[in-house]
């Protein structure tokens, strides 16, 4: 191993390189203030945490709300055969993932309504669960072609944190009885 110091501006660090065997690896970041650096240390742990999902579960989805819209298309489907009033919230619940597909067009400065709508009737004509938002402007809906992914198991963990938040919620408002504290 080659052992050095080494200044950068006012800092100076110890430098060791060239291990053999050796699996660690050391980041330096800089930035103009405070802000720039710690965002950059977010980014990096981010990236961090989408390699070691797909080192537990390598399977991926594709992005850009493909999932949530094919995922809304099928629990709608499932709600028309239900006719209990489970299908009230089974719609409910479908209008939910399609918030993400829309916060995306928005975001992406399209018109939300539109664009899921035109998305939405695409995915269920031509049958193909990748078409999602084209945030890029590019021509191109479909997923695969853009190559935007997302991790599985990062996808689940999104959609099971919502709805256990959703069923906390709910539990809070069957506690509470209304008219209880107005006085």
């Amino acid at each position: 191993a080659v052992v050095s110091t080494q200044s950068t501006g006012k800092d100076r660090m110890l430098v060791i390189e060239e291990c053999h065997n050796s699996r660690a690896v050391t980041l330096f970041l800089r930035g103009s203030n405070s802000m720039i650096v710690a965002e950059a240390k977010r980014s990096i742990w981010d990236a961090m945490c989408v390699i070691r999902n797909l080192v537990r579960d390598n399977r991926i989805v594709y992005g850009g709300g493909s999932n949530e819209i094919s995922a809304a298309i099928s629990v709608y489907d499932a709600a028309d055969k239900n006719s209990s009033i489970e299908q009230y919230a089974m719609r409910a619940f479908g209008e939910a993932l399609e918030s993400v597909p829309m916060a995306l067009a928005e975001n992406s400065g399209l018109s939300p309504f539109s664009t899921l709508a035109e998305v939405k009737s695409r995915q269920i004509k031509e049958g193909n669960p990748r078409l999602g938002i084209d945030c890029m402007d590019k021509g191109e809906s479909d997923m695969r072609v853009q190559h935007v992914i997302e991790t599985l198991i990062g996808k689940k963990q999104q959609i099971m944190l919502a709805t256990q938040l959703v069923r906390m919620i709910l539990k809070i408002d069957d506690v509470r009885s209304p008219g209880e504290g107005e006085e």
